[in-house]
C-alpha cells in the first residue's frame, strides 16, 4: 500500500469532520507492531450483535493475529454499541488523551474492510479529540491493553459518508480496536 494511500485511511480514524483532508493524520508508534496473520481458527467470537437489519460477529485480535469481523450484510444499528473484549490492565484512557492503537474499520453496508492498520502491521498513533465521535466513545474509559469492538450508527462514524474509503451516508462502520498506549 503507498504511503499517501495508508494515511489517506489513517485519517478516516482521525478527524471529526465530515470532509476531510487526507495529508496524514495520525503517526505510527515505532516501538509496537500490529499483527498481521489471519487466525488459523476464529472459534467462537466474542461479541455477537443483531443490528437493525443484519448482525455482526468480532473475534479481536491476539499478540499474534488480527482480528475478524464478520457481517451479514446490511448490518446497520440505531444506537452504537462498545464491547469489551478483553479487558487491559492498564491506566484508563481518558476523553483527551492522545492514544496509540491497532484497529480495523469494516463497513457494514458490505461487509467490506475500508482502513486497517493491522494490514499495515503499523499501530496509528492520535489525540481522541481528533476522531469521530464513535471512535472516541469505543476506546475513552476503556483500559490500555484492551480489545473493544464497537459498532457505530452513521451519525457517530461519517454521517455525510467518506466517498474515499466506500463509506456512503448512512453506513454503520463496525471496528476492532487494540489500546496499546495513552498519554
Amino acid at each position: 500500500m503507498k504511503a499517501s494511500r495508508m494515511y489517506s485511511s489513517v485519517a478516516l480514524a482521525a478527524c471529526t469532520a465530515a470532509v476531510l483532508t487526507f495529508a496524514g493524520a495520525g503517526t505510527a508508534s515505532a516501538a509496537a507492531t500490529c499483527p498481521t496473520a489471519a487466525p488459523q481458527n476464529s472459534g467462537t467470537p466474542e461479541w455477537t450483535l443483531s443490528g437493525t437489519t443484519g448482525s455482526v460477529a468480532v473475534t479481536g485480535s491476539t499478540d499474534t493475529t488480527a482480528p475478524v469481523v464478520k457481517v451479514t450484510e446490511p448490518f446497520s444499528v440505531n444506537q452504537t454499541q462498545v464491547h469489551t473484549l478483553r479487558a487491559g490492565d492498564g491506566p484508563v484512557v481518558s476523553n483527551t488523551a492522545t492514544v496509540s492503537v491497532c484497529y480495523m474499520g469494516v463497513n457494514g453496508r458490505d461487509g467490506s474492510v475500508f482502513d486497517s492498520s493491522y494490514q499495515r502491521g503499523v499501530p496509528v498513533d492520535f489525540p481522541l479529540t481528533g476522531v469521530v465521535p464513535g471512535f472516541q466513545k469505543a476506546i475513552a474509559g476503556q483500559k490500555v491493553g484492551s480489545t473493544v469492538a464497537v459498532a457505530m450508527t452513521s451519525a457517530d462514524g461519517y454521517p455525510e459518508g467518506q466517498p474515499r474509503a466506500g463509506i456512503r451516508p448512512g453506513d454503520t462502520l463496525v471496528f476492532a480496536i487494540k489500546i496499546l498506549s495513552a498519554t
